[in-house]
């Protein structure tokens, strides 16, 4: 297949969790459910089925291999040696790596390059900022000034900056940025309030529209989730069309921005990708998550989105077994789907290598400047 040894830029993932784990640890990060209950097991999931079929070998174990034998073999290699061994198994060469969430404790950015043998790179969670300035201290008035020193001071190093709006209050986002009044108001309210996480829509707006500013002055993309996720999000405020003003009002201003995940609203995702030139799409942990159906999603997806605005990325979190899953599911469904248009005269072979190079990593490199860095 077309897709087989075609080396990986993977632009969104996060570290790996630096610790042995138990049966319970490692189901719970096996998971998007915040809590795992009996005989609701995630290995009994297309997830799990897939990582036991996929993950067992590199392992040195049988596919298929039963929970307990997997985990026994974890346990016996250490999370080092697994995360090693799966990272480099990927075929991914590059990394693009979203530090804002490190709870529980993850690999940093250097050290997942060093375990996985290729090259990473820091992505800035704008949330994660606005938060650290919140805790260190700072007056309503000086608030905004402090969020746009520290991004700015972060994004020097960054690759790329991320928001996770969809999780704080949904995704329905002004085509304006709040006034300076409106958002020092809200400032204040916040600051003195017990809640240091930031859950107001005027300051997130704000936040994004900040974001996407700085984003295009320095020429770093801006990451959006979008979709499916944990039980923090409502599911109907992920959907990426509730973005249509934001996306309009910067589509001669503003800097790639580049949808998340998307599953189920990927063919939304799809269409902003079609009529919106700075849009970017990408399936991220949809595709572990829906394992065997990986090839009916991306074929969903490339329907209607310009194929040069398609990228691929894991998402994977905490369990380097992700990381693995979202390359080798990709190369496998998608090398299958590939196959099935050639036979089926859909494009020519010129175009399947174009399509597939550009969405392994030519897509990604060519948005995030990345060229030197991938073949």
């Amino acid at each position: 297949m077309l897709t087989d040894g075609l080396p990986l830029l993977d632009q969104h993932c996060h570290g790996v969790r630096d610790a042995d784990l138990d049966r319970a640890g490692f189901e719970l990060l096996l998971t998007e459910a915040d809590r795992v209950v009996p005989g609701r097991s995630p290995f009994e999931s297309m997830l799990g089925v897939t990582l036991r079929r996929l993950c067992a070998p590199v392992l040195d174990l049988p596919r298929h291999a039963p929970a307990e034998d997997y985990l026994a073999r974890r346990a016996a290699l250490g999370w080092r040696e697994v995360s090693r061994r799966l990272l480099r198994a990927s075929g991914t060469t590059t990394w693009l790596v979203d530090t804002g969430l490190n709870t529980p404790p993850l690999t940093g950015v250097a050290e997942l390059a060093d375990l996985g043998g290729g090259h990473a790179r820091e992505v800035v969670r704008l949330e994660a900022v606005a938060e650290q300035v919140a805790q260190r201290g700072v007056s309503a008035a000086c608030l905004a000034a402090e969020v746009e020193r520290e991004i700015r001071s972060q994004a020097a190093n960054a690759i790329g900056l991320k928001s996770v709006v969809a999780y704080r209050c949904g995704l329905r986002m002004p085509d304006r940025r709040p006034g300076s009044g409106q958002v020092d108001s809200r400032a204040a309210a916040w600051l003195s309030g017990p809640d240091r996480r930031l859950r107001d829509p005027v300051l997130l707006a704000w936040l994004v529209h900040l974001g996407a500013s700085i984003g295009a002055e320095l020429g770093l993309p801006l990451q959006l989730h979008t979709g499916f996720g944990d039980p923090d999000l409502r599911l109907h405020e992920a959907d990426p069309l509730l973005l249509t003003d934001f996306i309009r009002s910067t589509v001669d201003t503003g800097p790639t921005l580049v949808l998340l995940h998307c599953w189920p609203f990927h063919r939304n995702a799809a269409y902003l990708a079609h009529a919106y030139p700075h849009v970017l799409v990408d399936l991220g942990l949809t595709i572990p998550h829906v394992g065997a159906q990986a090839a009916a999603v991306l074929a969903e997806t490339l329907e209607i989105a310009p194929w040069p605005a398609v990228c691929f990325s894991s998402d994977g979190f905490g369990l380097p077994e992700l990381h693995h899953l979202g390359a080798l599911l990709w190369r496998e469904r998608f090398g299958r789907l590939i196959d099935r248009w050639l036979g089926e005269d859909v494009l020519a072979a010129t175009d399947a290598e174009r399509l597939v190079r550009g969405i392994a990593g030519g897509n990604a490199a060519r948005a995030y400047g990345l060229g030197g860095e991938w073949p």
